[in-house]
């Protein structure tokens, strides 16, 4: 069999220009905002240089950065120990009992394609007042459970908790495609042969499905967790951030800086610590889940 044989120049020239494409695109942004975290500047007029001021004032002297941080890992810690088992399940009770199961997966997956300007605006109708028709609320009334109405998002100790549920909703399905796809990649000789042996049901998803979809799965976490780091959008739609701070993530508290207190110096700083949280937390979960693998292959 003829091998084709190339030089490693002209893999260089094929290489070369999508890696300065993604330089461009990721590193060089990255430096930028490095550097601009260690201005005093309102984005317009000029600059003055201040060094590591911004971060020595957003890990001593901000308010609102370290609850912020903490809600931030909140919503990751829902998604992966929440959302990704239970999407886990779905996929296996789906891949086990349903025969077509194009349409099941669409409609699980129907939410993530939807505007989240949409969902927001549904979500906060559900979440009104009974006297607004809010359903939660009014539902609630119905069943004679009147202590447990809430202003879903007005009150700061519960709307954390409405927006986390409604970020487990519209992105249940988005997991379930991924750990589905993973679990239909398993050959179904595995699993012929391991009923021979006795092992089927959720036996054979422990000894089976589990080991074997671990690669898939920390593409699920990874992409939760960085996601959870990243929210911003069903934030600012629902509660910008309100009441009081209360549902204020990283991003939403970065955004509120640099361009409604018009402290972009000190919005990109915060900037450069969600990337390197960013960085450290894929690096951390590639490690951990390297460890796995080795131990089930």
């Amino acid at each position: 069999m003829k091998v084709l044989k190339v030089s490693s120049w002209t893999i260089a020239a094929f290489v070369l220009p999508c890696l300065l494409l993604y330089v461009c695109l990721v590193f060089v942004p990255i430096i930028v905002s490095v550097y601009s975290g260690m201005l005093e500047w309102n984005g317009i007029g000029t600059s003055k240089f201040v060094g590591l001021a911004n971060f020595h004032k957003m890990f001593t002297n901000d308010s609102v950065f370290w609850p912020a941080v903490g809600r931030t890992f909140l919503l990751a810690g829902f998604s992966m120990l929440i959302q990704l088992p239970l999407a886990l399940f779905v996929a296996i009770l789906i891949s086990r009992y349903v025969r077509r199961t194009s349409f099941l997966v669409s409609s699980y997956f129907l939410p993530v394609i939807l505007s989240v300007a949409v969902i927001g605006q549904l979500w906060k109708t559900i979440y009104n007042p009974a006297s607004m028709g809010g359903m939660i609320n009014q539902v609630l009334i119905k069943l004679g459970l009147d202590s447990w109405t809430h202003a879903w998002l007005t009150e700061p100790k519960v709307a954390i908790y409405a927006i986390i549920l409604v970020g487990l909703w519209q992105y249940l399905g988005y997991h379930i495609l991924i750990q589905f796809t993973g679990i239909q990649n398993i050959p179904a000789d595995i699993y012929e042969a391991a009923k021979i042996d006795g092992a089927e049901g959720f036996k054979a998803d422990r000894y089976i499905t589990l080991p074997l979809i671990v690669p898939i799965f920390k593409i699920s976490v990874v992409l939760s967790f960085i996601g959870s780091l990243q929210s911003f959008d069903l934030i600012m739609v629902m509660t910008g951030g309100g009441p009081a701070h209360a549902t204020d993530v990283i991003s939403s508290h970065m955004y509120n800086m640099s361009f409604l207190s018009m402290k972009y110096g000190y919005g990109s700083a915060i900037a450069s610590f969600l990337v390197v949280v960013c960085l450290a937390a894929t690096l951390i979960i590639n490690v951990l889940f390297n460890r796995l693998d080795k131990r089930f292959s």
